[in-house]
C-alpha cells in the first residue's frame, strides 16, 4: 500500500465530512432544508459534504443543532481540528522566517527520546553541518517567497539544535539512499565537509547511520518522501505544499513498518563508510 500523507489528512476531512452527512439524512433534511435552518446557501452545505469545504466549529454547532443532535457537537469539532491540523501548510510555517521555523515546537525535541528519520533527497536536518543547512534553506526561501532570507540565521539555528545529538539518553536512527550522498549542495567544499561530517556522526555511539546503496537488489520498499518519526507517537512528513502530522495509530503503524523495512534495506558501519568516502573521492 502506497504511502499518502496528503491522503492522510484528506481521509481525516472526509470522515467528519461523512459524519455531518449521516446526521442530516438521519434527521429526514435536504442539503437545501438544512441549508436554510444553518442560515446559509445551500452550495456550502455539498461543499462541507464533499470535504472540499472544512466546517468551523460554529458551522458544526449550527449542523447538529438544526438536525436535532446538538450534545454530539463538541466530538465532532474536536475531530474536525485534527483533520485540520493534520496537514499545516509550508506558508504559515515560515510566515515568521525560516530562523523562528528552527525553533517551533521545542518540547518536541526534548520529550523524544527515540528519533527515526528517513530520508531519499537531502541529508537530514539533524545531522547537516552549517553550510550545507544554508544551501539547503536559501533553496527553500527562494522557492516560497520568504519575505526575508535568514537562511544563513537558520542554519546557525538549526546546527544549535541539533546538538542534541550529543545528548545522554537519546537514540538517532536515520536511513537515506546513497543518492543524498550524490546530490550537492553548494560548492564541493561545502559537500565536501558534509560528507566528512556524516563519518563523524555516524560514528558517535547513540547515533545509528544506513545507507540504502544504489546498486541493492533486494528492494522491499521503493525510495519515500522524508519522514521523522517521533518515540512512536507521532510521524512528521514533508511536502512540497505541506507538513503533515500524523497521529493515529494505524496510520503510525504504516510509517513504522515502513521504516523498518527500509532500515533493513541499508549498509552500516565499514560498508556505510565505504559509500561516503566514494562520494567525497568524486568532488575531487
Amino acid at each position: 500500500m502506497p504511502l499518502s500523507p496528503s491522503s492522510s489528512a484528506q481521509a481525516a476531512r472526509e470522515v467528519v465530512a461523512h459524519q455531518l452527512r449521516d446526521l442530516r439524512k438521519s434527521a429526514g433534511l435536504t442539503v437545501v432544508e438544512l441549508a436554510k435552518r444553518c442560515g446559509w446557501h445551500h452550495a456550502k452545505t455539498s461543499r462541507i459534504e464533499n470535504a472540499k469545504t472544512a466546517p468551523t466549529a460554529t458551522d458544526i454547532r449550527l449542523w447538529c443543532a438544526a438536525c436535532g443532535v446538538g450534545d454530539q457537537a463538541q466530538d465532532l469539532i474536536a475531530r474536525s481540528l485534527h483533520a485540520e491540523s493534520m496537514y499545516t501548510e509550508w506558508r504559515t510555517q515560515v510566515r515568521d522566517g525560516l530562523k523562528a521555523l528552527q525553533g517551533r515546537e521545542p518540547r518536541l525535541f526534548q520529550d523524544t527520546e527515540r528519533f527515526r528519520v528517513y530520508s531519499s533527497s537531502l541529508v537530514p536536518g539533524l545531522l547537516q553541518t552549517e553550510g550545507y543547512a544554508a544551501g539547503v534553506l536559501g533553496i527553500s526561501a527562494r522557492f516560497r517567497d520568504v519575505p526575508v532570507d535568514d537562511s544563513a540565521d537558520a542554519a546557525r539555528a538549526r546546527v544549535d539544535r541539533s546538538r542534541i545529538i550529543h545528548e545522554p539518553g537519546r537514540r538517532f536512527v536515520f536511513v537515506i539512499e546513497e543518492a543524498v550522498l550524490r546530490y550537492q549542495v553548494g560548492d564541493a567544499d561545502t559537500m565536501a565537509a558534509q560528507l566528512g561530517y556524516l563519518l563523524t556522526a555516524g560514528a558517535l555511539p547513540q547515533v545509528s547511520l544506513g545507507i540504502i546503496p544504489e546498486s541493492t537488489d533486494s528492494r522491499t520498499q521503493w525510495p519515500r518522501e522524508t519522514f521523522h518519526v517521533y518515540d512512536d507517537r507521532l510521524v512528521s512528513v514533508e511536502l512540497v505544499s505541506a507538513r503533515v502530522r500524523i497521529t493515529q495509530p494505524s496510520e503510525l503503524a504504516l510509517y513504522l513498518r515502513a521504516f523498518e523495512q527500509l532500515r533493513s534495506m541499508a549498509v552500516y558501519g565499514s560498508e556505510a563508510r565505504a559509500l561516503i568516502l566514494r562520494a567525497i573521492e568524486v568532488l575531487r
